[in-house]
């Protein structure tokens, strides 16, 4: 294991050297940058707008057949009344330029629509009229109740809520975020890095040295230095995507108009975490295995890429059944879904951050992936012990174990 080192140094050093690392760790950030920018520049256009329609006045005409708007109220906004009759008149007007906008309240405003006309002044000014149509019948209305039916009426009555669980207040939402970010992690490594996994093996393979490094470092030495590796590539590009977004939000984050959130509410509860770690490590290392064997069992990059879309569908898929790692937690299907080593690590990490994994499924969980883990570590290096040398065609799993162990 004293290559252990090199191994290790070789590989980071090398992906650090290579622009398109630079160019995926960086790409993230930028994006995210651009759709800010987007994001500022439009809410403040969209503001701009929405103040300078507030202030801006237009010849209004309405027909009360209601009778819920007052004198009053239409008097505000000097608003020409018509009668009924007028009705097509009026709306030739707008038709013709003369009028800006009319509005017609029919009888019955429970069963008819309330309709509308105005001048065309642009997608986003011309929603002002139906804006200050509503206006008209909100203000009308809250001239004539209380201001708590108001409240109620247009639905702005705050509410406070608390669940409890196991005798004690339980946020299902805010409980989820910390045992949740393992979840996150290994969708962000498995979807950035999956790639770089099933081709490490398969570069130094075409590019035909691989007989001088086997030479010198032995096969299980230099998967464990790629998978290290990994990991730390991995911590960097996560470092790098992180910072950025922590910038923006913290800079930002009433420009942006982002929810506030104190990240001091958070429960930390230490055991879903631990579990969540350790679930987190064993399916790494399963699926890093289980890709770094496709990759040392296969010819060519290109090859091995044709097995990178089945590994995903394994990794993802069960996301595709998420509202019942919710609702139905003992269904079958969650239960094969968990307890399968392949499907396994989303379901448990899942259902660990939900906080429905009884004791026993914690252990059993567990044990599978890491027996798992171990079996495709195992089973990768030697594919890669056998397959480092085939050029010209896949390795078969009949071939690699009807040879004698080296």
């Amino acid at each position: 294991m004293h290559n252990l080192g090199t191994v290790f140094r070789f590989e980071v050093i090398r992906s650090l050297k290579k622009k398109s690392f630079w160019i995926t760790a960086l790409s993230f950030p930028v994006i995210i940058a651009v759709v800010v920018a987007v994001i500022f520049f439009s809410n403040k256009s969209s503001d701009e707008v929405a103040e300078n329609a507030k202030n801006e006045k237009f010849s209004i005409a309405i027909t009360d057949a209601s009778n819920v708007i007052p004198e009053t109220i239409s008097s505000q906004y000097e608003a020409q009344r018509v009668a009924e009759s007028q009705k097509q008149a009026t709306i030739d007007k707008v038709s013709n330029g003369t009028l800006d906008a009319y509005f017609y309240y029919p009888s019955d405003l429970s069963r008819d629509r309330v309709e509308v006309y105005g001048e065309d002044v642009g997608l986003f000014n011309n929603g002002k009229y139906e804006a200050v149509a509503k206006l008209l019948l909100q203000q009308s209305v809250a001239s004539n109740v209380d201001p708590q039916t108001t409240a109620i009426l247009q639905d702005t009555v705050g509410f406070s809520a608390a669940t409890y669980k196991d005798g004690r207040q339980f946020d299902g939402i805010k409980e989820l975020i910390a045992p949740g970010i393992f979840l996150v992690m290994f969708y962000f490594l498995i979807a950035m890095f999956g790639n770089q996994m099933l081709t490490s093996t398969t570069e130094e393979k075409e590019n035909r040295v691989i007989e001088m490094v086997l030479t010198t470092i032995e096969a299980r030495v230099l998967i464990i230095g790629k998978i290290i590796s990994l990991l730390v590539l991995a911590a960097i590009q996560a470092f790098i995507v992180l910072v950025p977004v922590l910038v923006i939000y913290l800079l930002f984050r009433e420009q942006l108009q982002l929810p506030s959130f104190d990240l001091t509410s958070i429960p930390l509860d230490p055991v879903r975490i631990a579990i969540g770690a350790v679930l987190f490590l064993f399916s790494f290392l399963l699926f890093t295995g289980m890709l770094v064997g496709i990759g040392a069992a296969s010819p060519t990059a290109k090859e091995a890429g044709g097995f990178f879309g089945i590994a995903m569908v394994f990794i993802f898929g069960p996301l595709y059944a998420v509202t019942l790692f919710f609702s139905q937690p003992d269904s079958p299907i969650v239960r094969f879904l968990t307890f399968f080593p392949l499907t396994a690590p989303i379901p448990l990490m899942l259902r660990n951050a939900i906080g429905n994994l009884t004791t026993f499924d914690v252990v059993l969980g567990i044990g599978i992936l890491a027996v798992s883990a171990v079996v495709a570590l195992s089973i990768a290096i030697r594919m890669f012990r056998y397959g480092a040398l085939e050029y010209s065609k896949r390795l078969s799993l009949k071939t690699i174990f009807a040879k004698k162990t080296l």
